[in-house]
């Protein structure tokens, strides 16, 4: 059985192939046209006769960090129309009070009103169809008050809309994020609808590109870390916007779990960012939410932190003469400026050429101009790039770790993306961990987790009750619980004894415990979840590695510091302090 899986990055577009235990890889620059990347990397990864194809994209995400969605418009109750644009009452930051949040995806002329209100215990003001005024849009966001608890005012609009505008995409709160709080829920709604027509017209012409050239229809991952149909994504193109790095975490999870270790954290870097994820007890962590583009978005997804941190993040000095990196980057054109693509900004790449770090020939055919680097980094010392880059992914990785109550002493690193291992070992030993694990095919790893994907469909039915009233729950899914008066809640896995659970994961997360108070339930969390093909990959005889050393891996190049050794099996470099 071949199993194809291709992951579309900012940089390169990569693509790992399974078959009868071979793994086989590809790397391509990525194009402006993502399906043409795709194919790409297919071939450079020889793949034929597929049987599985499952796909990592960007599209989504670029779409709504560029603003380059479809001409949006906005439809709630007759009152609320500043619901977007009023946001919470927070600050965009809390030292900066001029600095204002990102605008909304919908302006505030195309956001409208229709009379009739629904409360949280049924029908306050009767629907009035006919007061919803005239909407001039390729998409339209319905999100009404109290539509996770009674959506019937909500369909009645959505279908109103539908008739007057057949040609429109029409999403309704309550089928993307059925869940309270207005806000949060108006805003996903929004994204959802604001994406669709992009991600529908590439989904559309990667499954057409697929056809022609023999591959099956793709499977698309989701945000959660599972994929679903190319259908399923473009009806919500919300739940796929951390498509990449989800994958990514996937195959973290699984070398994790080869190696027999329960308790990782992955730390993927690429060319523009560096993702970072707990893996605990085998299990990526989960959030309910997710800002992207400074927008909230609602729906579920592997709790990745961010960080504008890579491979192409650019070197600059701040008003104050400090040395910075990132978060711009060079990206994939031109580039940095070792890859002799008219580049001249200095980056972390050409930082670490420098240093020796790199071989002169990446994957993908990237030849390195070593005298172009020096040009860019000229009075720049390249350790300097490298400390002051390693500070800023070291903080991403405590904000998953030490900030959420967890000592990362007793986690593995896995390391992988476009230079990930460049730096792996250096943040380990910060951080107090001793053990580094980095994929034979790290610079492919979120390719290699599409290939074992599980498909997954998410569900979420909101119930703000006392838990104690809240009736029989199913056996397998995960409880958003909170003392009763309390502003945000805990996610707890479902079990027996549920109450005792919130009791110690809330002594865990915030130093006490309540026991004599009263618990309210939320909502419930359950995913439909049908198994990924196992990862069997190929095993040879171990080879031993100390440092300093750089051990040239399929498609990246590891570095390893003095005092770390460890052994390479094939499937793996496990990397230990001395």
């Amino acid at each position: 059985m071949a199993i194809l899986g291709v992951d579309v990055g900012g940089t390169f577009t990569d693509a790992v192939l399974l078959e009868d235990g071979r793994v086989s890889t590809g790397k391509v620059l990525t194009s402006s046209r993502q399906e043409e990347s795709v194919l790409a990397a297919a071939r450079a990864a020889g793949a034929t006769n597929v049987e599985r194809f499952a796909h990592g994209t960007t599209v989504a995400t670029n779409a709504l960090l560029e603003r380059k969605g479809a001409r949006t418009a906005f439809v709630t109750n007759a009152g609320f129309e500043h619901m977007l644009h009023l946001r919470r009452q927070t600050r965009a930051q809390l030292y900066r009070p001029c600095t204002d949040w990102p605008e909304p995806l919908v302006p505030l002329e195309r956001c409208h009103g229709v009379r009739g209100r629904m409360g949280p215990d049924g029908e306050l003001e009767p629907l009035d169809v006919d007061s919803l005024p005239h909407v001039d849009a390729d998409a339209v966001a319905v999100c009404l008050l109290h539509a996770y608890r009674d959506a019937r005012h909500e369909q009645e609009v959505a279908k109103e809309l539908r008739r007057r505008l057949p040609h429109a995409r029409v999403v309704a709160s309550h089928e993307v994020a059925p869940e309270f709080r207005e806000y949060e829920r108006a805003s996903t709604t929004a994204a959802d609808a604001y994406l669709g027509p992009v991600v529908s017209r590439y989904l559309g012409a990667l499954t057409d590109a697929c056809s022609g050239a023999g591959l099956p229809e793709p499977l698309v991952m989701r945000s959660s870390g599972g994929v679903a149909t190319p259908a399923e994504a473009a009806a919500h193109p919300a739940m796929i916007l951390v498509s990449g790095p989800a994958a990514g975490v996937v195959g973290a999870s699984r070398i994790a779990a080869l190696a027999g270790i329960d308790d990782a954290i992955a730390f993927d870097m690429g060319g523009t960012s560096t993702d970072v994820c707990l893996i605990a007890g085998g299990r990526a962590e989960r959030a309910s939410e997710r800002a992207i583009g400074g927008l909230p978005i609602r729906v579920p997804t592997v709790d990745l932190h961010t960080v504008g941190a890579g491979g192409g993040s650019i070197v600059w000095y701040d008003a104050g003469g400090a040395l910075r990196v990132g978060p711009q980057s060079a990206g994939a054109a031109p580039g940095p400026a070792c890859y002799g693509r008219g580049g001249a900004e200095p980056t972390v790449t050409d930082a670490n050429l420098l240093l020796g770090r790199v071989p002169p020939r990446l994957a993908g055919g990237v030849e390195l101009d070593t005298e172009a680097a020096e040009r860019a980094l000229d009075g720049i010392d390249p350790a300097a790039v490298v400390g002051v880059v390693n500070a800023e992914m070291l903080r991403a990785l405590r904000v998953v770790s030490v900030e959420r109550g967890r000592d990362p002493s007793g986690f593995a690193l896995v390391a992988f993306g476009g230079a990930g291992q460049l730096h792996a070992c250096e943040l380990a030993e910060q951080l107090g961990m001793g053990t580094v694990l980095v994929p034979e095919v790290a610079g492919v790893l979120s390719a290699l987790g599409l290939v074992a994907a599980d498909e997954r469909r998410d569900t979420v039915r909101s119930y703000l009750v006392a838990l104690a009233d809240a009736g029989e729950l199913p056996r397998d899914g995960e409880a958003d619980l909170r003392y009763a008066g309390q502003s945000f809640e805990l996610t707890v896995p479902l079990q027996d004894d549920l109450a005792r659970a919130f009791h110690r994961a809330h002594e865990e997360q915030y130093g006490f415990g309540e026991r004599d108070r009263a618990i309210e339930l939320v909502a419930v969390r359950t995913a439909d979840v049908r198994h990924g093909p196992e990862l069997a990959l190929p095993r040879v005889e171990p080879t031993q590695v100390t440092g300093p050393a750089v051990v040239e891996l399929p498609g990246s190049t590891c570095w390893v510091p003095p005092g770390w050794e460890g052994a390479r099996d094939g499937r793996m470099l496990r990397l230990t302090k001395t």
